[in-house]
């Protein structure tokens, strides 16, 4: 049957069928995968398909309490991106899409370090193809970037998972400690795609140069897929609960600063993933039932927001907060959906992030950990700032427009539709969201205290919004890309590396010429004591630089 396939499966297979299908009826057949694959949900919780091979036995396809949440809203979050996507004609972005999004759901279901590999790898190369979409000179570079430290973190999980069954024979999934060097390289391969402090470079550096559509899909998996694994292999880790008060804090500041509104929405999005680290690294079922909605919730309103910008984008063929405002005129849907989205990010009650994120904050209540509750209120504060604020006001209140622009494309609106709908639905009914969470909750987020609590962070928050920008003291917006720990390799390795590569290949290139002459040399000596019917040679400088240049690799290879 195909609810007995591995989730997922099918929408990869699907992906590699569509050039075969005519273009009306694509994004049909990608809903139906999503559907097809959706129907795994139902086989409830075990082991459903395992793999015997070279000594190794996979477990290719699990489920149980931690896998149903993720599982549920990456289908989800895979309807909503081909339905955003419907009026696209990108054929190789959408079989990226549905094959990234494949491999993701296939990925939550295994049930060993070694299939959960291959998963790994599986979405950083399909989505490498939805940088690509972006389809300019500066997306072509980030998907290199991101290209090589996506494969960089399944090679580290790869180390990890052989030196795991060497040293204890066994590859499953299971709870680690940093004790062990096997836990040490799969808890930074993991770290590398959540986005940990100076590993987060590549998130901002490749999602905001992704198409319009392609962001939306990137925001949903990748960084999921990693707060998934983690909360799997390493929750009570404490040193995970200041590596997520540091994630939220210091991306603030640059999203301040930041002029691209969907590099602002980068940056959150790290500002995000780090309450959910903090979850894991408490490690109660609380705070674990808090990360898991979080990240529920969490994908479908950033979800939301990048579907707005993408839409702003797409009629006003930029995100620059310069050079936007006045777009409430032009594109009143898209500016409801977009501030409902702030209104999640930002917790206000009544909204999705509300009834999530506190589930979070409470449980670091009776731990006695006061620093690290006052840093994730700042950062709370701050993700008002940024998101809930910066967002909709530049966008589409900040300056007059001169041009007019269309509204969105209706396909674009009906995403965005049903994304604000699960926002506001899941706010004011959060027992639905609560049921489907790994422990049972005995958590009411509604409170007086809790909800004057949260009022008051706001309206201050918003206070000093409008102080700010009433006397001009709000970091003006300036034509400009802001770097983070990407600088390392964006500016100080091309730095070092051009004029060093540049100078070792003068140096290569003379001496290739002059062992190419000396080679020509030693056959024109050798021609004379020669029988010349039986050598006839003539070897050019070139071919003899050529044949010395695979001799030279082929020696470098054996060497190594």
């Amino acid at each position: 049957m195909i609810s007995n396939f591995i989730p997922g499966l099918i929408m990869i297979i699907t992906s590699f069928l569509l050039p075969t299908i005519p273009q009306y009826f694509r994004h049909p057949a990608m809903l139906l995968s999503v559907g097809l694959s959706a129907l795994s949900l139902f086989n409830g919780y075990g082991t459903f398909l395992e793999w015997d091979i070279l000594g190794l036995n996979l477990i290719l396809y699990q489920s149980d309490s931690l896998t149903l949440p993720f599982a549920i809203i990456f289908h989800i979050a895979a309807i909503l991106v081909i339905i955003f996507s419907w009026h696209s004609k990108n054929l190789m972005e959408h079989m990226a899409t549905l094959a990234y999004a494949g491999s993701a759901i296939g990925a939550l279901h295994a049930g060993d370090f070694f299939s959960l590999f291959i998963w790994w790898e599986a979405t950083a190369l399909t989505s490498v193809f939805i940088v690509f979409a972006g389809n300019t000179n500066a997306a072509k570079d980030a998907a290199m970037r991101y290209l090589i430290i996506q494969v960089s973190s399944g090679v580290l999980l790869l180390i990890g998972a052989c030196l795991m069954l060497y040293q204890t024979g066994n590859h499953n999934l299971a709870v680690l400690d940093l004790k062990t060097n096997f836990g040490i390289f799969i808890f930074i391969a993991f770290g590398i795609k959540a986005a940990f402090p100076l590993l987060n470079g590549w998130l901002q550096d490749s999602y905001p140069e992704s198409s319009v559509t392609g962001t939306v899909a990137l925001s949903a998996f990748t960084t999921k897929l990693a707060i998934y694994a983690l909360a799997r292999t390493f929750p009570g880790t404490d040193s995970l609960i200041w590596i997520g008060a540091i994630m939220t804090a210091f991306p603030v500041f640059f999203a301040v600063i930041e002029n691209d509104l969907r590099r602002v929405l980068s940056f959150s999005l790290n500002n995000q993933l780090g309450f959910m680290v903090v979850g894991i690294g408490i490690g109660t079922e609380l705070s674990l039932n808090g990360t898991v909605a979080h990240a529920f919730v969490h994908i479908i309103y950033k979800a939301l927001l990048f579907m707005s910008m993408g839409a702003v984008l797409y009629r006003a063929g930029t995100t620059k907060a310069s050079e936007l405002g006045g777009l409430y005129k032009y594109m009143p849907f898209t500016t409801i959906f977009c501030i409902i989205g702030a209104m999640s990010i930002s917790a206000f009650p009544l909204f999705s992030g509300f009834v999530a994120k506190s589930l979070i904050m409470s449980s670091l209540g009776g731990m006695g950990m006061v620093l690290i509750y006052f840093i994730l209120f700042f950062a709370s504060a701050g993700v008002l700032e940024h998101s809930g604020i910066k967002i909709p006001y530049f966008a589409f209140f900040a300056h007059e427009r001169k041009n007019k622009v269309k509204e969105a494309p209706i396909n674009m609106l009906i995403a965005m539709g049903i994304a604000a709908f699960l926002c506001i639905a899941i706010g004011v009914f959060p027992k639905y969201l609560y049921q489907i969470l790994p422990y049972t909750v005995d958590y009411q987020p509604y409170t007086l205290d809790h909800v004057i609590s949260q009022l008051q962070l706001l309206v201050f928050a918003i206070i000093a919004f409008l102080f700010l920008v009433k006397f001009k003291l709000y970091p003006s917006e300036i034509r400009s890309t802001v770097l983070n720990s990407d600088w390392f390799y964006r500016k100080m390795l091309p730095g070092i590396g051009k004029p060093l590569f540049k100078k070792i290949g003068l140096l290569t290139d003379s001496l290739y010429k002059n062992l190419g002459l000396s080679f020509k040399q030693v056959l024109s000596k050798s021609y004379k004591f020669s029988n010349l019917s039986y050598i006839k040679v003539t070897t050019p400088s070139f071919a003899g630089t050529i044949l010395i240049s695979i001799l030279f690799i082929m020696l470098v290879i054996v060497l190594v």
